[in-house]
């Protein structure tokens, strides 16, 4: 069982490796909310996320035996540095499964700990039957990402650090992938203090524990189509759901679009990189239906390789109507392309690329294609610019940009 005295021990245990990670106050998300938001920055731990916390704290108490046997697990990342860090900490060998989609920078960062890699199926519970499978054959020991009660009182050290740090606290928001974060937190917090309101948040593509708890059992989803990669589990754990049951209080799901909006928001705002599962409890805050309470957000991880970056950033910068496309018509003569782009101009506007269409038109002296995309200041900015093309006659018709490079 989960008891103060094993968080207590897990908690000190942890701190021999963890960075500390005090909370940041967020003038931007409270304002956004209502509420006084915090966040604790778990993306700026060693392994660049939370997960080394339940992964040493879980080998810590294994015997030489089971350490010497070898070691296994599967993990869409995170868990894969922390169990791969904590090995080489104690000397043990360590075997990772990894979806054959994990991101590149997880996979090498994990191999740069001295693990052995094995990419295997597209989700994560597809990697999770092969590396038990293994196990077996092998003779590997098991350390389960989530659904382990020494991983999840690891996890919890997190609520321990919280609560000396801001006492007062009032809601807790935590992300849900398998739910051993979620179970460590949401228990030891109201262990601590049974007041304090923990909040579950999922990807509403991977909201398995929202669909198990609605069933009042563990359900496997049919599928989960999330970009947050961290958080893609069909089946949540049952050996933590009753913790889950008891002390989560509520669940919220965010789109994958309020994803790429909050992960623009945090670069700007923050500066700081956090991967798209763990900026679920950052768009969540906006949902949450209470005002001038205390809310820590914990921000799971920030592992995210270069390409998902540069997308996510250029559909935030969409979404928010920063970068834009309009399709014209003109009149194929000369001056018309420097007519149009003045007018651009004289409104600020930034274009970044120019598609010219001669054929779609059969008379091209009629009609020719203008496509620009351009980059504008926000939704009003926008506004103005398509209202002065407008006005000088060109009837702009908004279209979705495919890519801005």
């Amino acid at each position: 069982m989960l008891t103060l005295e094993k968080f207590e021990e897990a908690y000190n245990t942890v701190q021999k490796v963890v960075n500390p990670t005090k909370l940041i106050y967020s003038d931007y998300f409270s304002e956004l909310s209502g509420n006084k938001v915090y966040f604790k920055p778990e993306n700026l731990q060693v392994t660049g996320a939370y997960k080394i916390r339940g992964a040493y704290y879980k080998i810590s108490t294994l015997s030489e035996e089971e350490r010497a046997k070898g070691l296994i697990t599967a993990s869409a990342g995170n868990h894969a540095q922390g169990v791969a860090f904590a090995a080489k900490a104690y000397g043990a060998k360590a075997t990772i499964v990894m979806p054959t989609t994990t991101p590149l920078i997880k996979v090498n960062r994990t191999k740069s700990y001295g693990a052995e890699v094995i990419l295997y199926g597209d989700v994560y519970d597809e990697s999770c039957q092969y590396a038990l499978e293994m196990a077996d054959d092998q003779g590997l020991t098991f350390i389960h990402p989530f659904d382990d009660l020494d991983v999840a009182c690891g996890q919890g050290s997190i609520a321990m650090e919280i609560i000396k740090e801001l006492p007062t606290v009032d809601y807790i928001l935590v992300p849900i992938g398998g739910g051993g974060l979620a179970t460590g937190v949401s228990t030891l917090a109201k262990m601590l203090n049974p007041n304090i309101k923990v909040i579950g948040v999922e990807p509403a593509g991977a909201a398995c524990m929202k669909e198990s708890l609605k069933a009042g059992k563990v359900t496997t989803l049919p599928v989960v189509d999330t970009i947050a990669d961290g958080t893609a589990v069909k089946t949540p754990g049952s050996t933590i759901f009753p913790y889950i049951k008891e002390n989560i209080d509520d669940i919220i799901t965010v789109e994958d679009s309020e994803l790429i909006v909050a992960f623009l928001d945090m670069l700007e705002n923050h500066k700081m990189l956090v991967e798209n599962s763990g900026l679920l409890t950052a768009a969540a805050v906006k949902q949450l239906p209470v005002k001038d309470k205390k809310v820590v957000s914990i921000l799971s991880g920030g592992n995210m390789d270069v390409i998902t970056f540069a997308s996510v950033v250029q559909h935030g910068l969409i979404a928010r109507s920063r970068i834009f496309t309009v399709s014209i018509l003109l009149p194929d003569k000369p001056g018309e392309l420097m007519h149009v782009s003045s007018i651009i101009a004289e409104m600020q506007g930034n274009i970044i690329k120019l598609e010219h269409n001669q054929f779609v038109n059969l008379n091209r002296n009629a009609a020719v294609e203008l496509i620009i995309t351009m980059e504008a200041f926000g939704p009003e900015h926008k506004e103005q610019i398509i209202h002065a093309l407008s006005e000088k006659g060109y009837r702009p018709i908004e279209k979705n940009p495919k890519s801005i490079y």
